[in-house]
């Protein structure tokens, strides 16, 4: 299950509405083995792309040696759908390199960049096996 604040929560919806019709992208990054979300980062997608995400190499870079220097890591993992539900993608599943990680989707296909529903869910990718889990929102 994933445990998570509003706030994440409603930042990553509003990443994604803001960058529709193209993916968005971030982290939400915690206290080493903690699986507490505690400090979101929005990430450039460096494709720009409506269909496919990739975070910037400088910027991921200088994000690792932060994590590394804090003793943190990645907890949450987020994208957006565009134009599909909430639901990994083949290219998700094959690049899905955090074991540690919750991979939050948010989808925008009905709503796109107005306010509207999103669809926001949560899944575990180990192994390129795909296990939906429970969010529970926090405040």
């Amino acid at each position: 299950m994933l445990k998570i604040a509003r706030g994440h929560v409603d930042a990553m919806i509003a990443h994604a509405r803001a960058d529709h019709p193209d993916e968005a992208c971030g982290v939400i990054i915690g206290a080493a083995g903690s699986d507490q979300p505690t400090r979101l980062v929005q990430m450039i997608n460096a494709d720009r792309s409506p269909t496919f995400f990739r975070f910037d190499p400088g910027e991921q870079f200088r994000l690792y040696q932060e994590m590394d220097a804090n003793d943190e890591e990645i907890v949450v993992v987020y994208h957006s759908h565009t134009a599909t539900g909430a639901y990994p993608s083949r290219t998700d599943i094959s690049l899905a390199a955090e074991p540690q990680a919750h991979y939050v989707l948010v989808s925008t296909a009905e709503s796109g960049n107005q306010d509207g529903p999103v669809e926001l869910r949560s899944y575990r990718i180990l192994d390129g096996v795909v296990t939906e889990e429970e969010i529970e929102i926090t405040e």
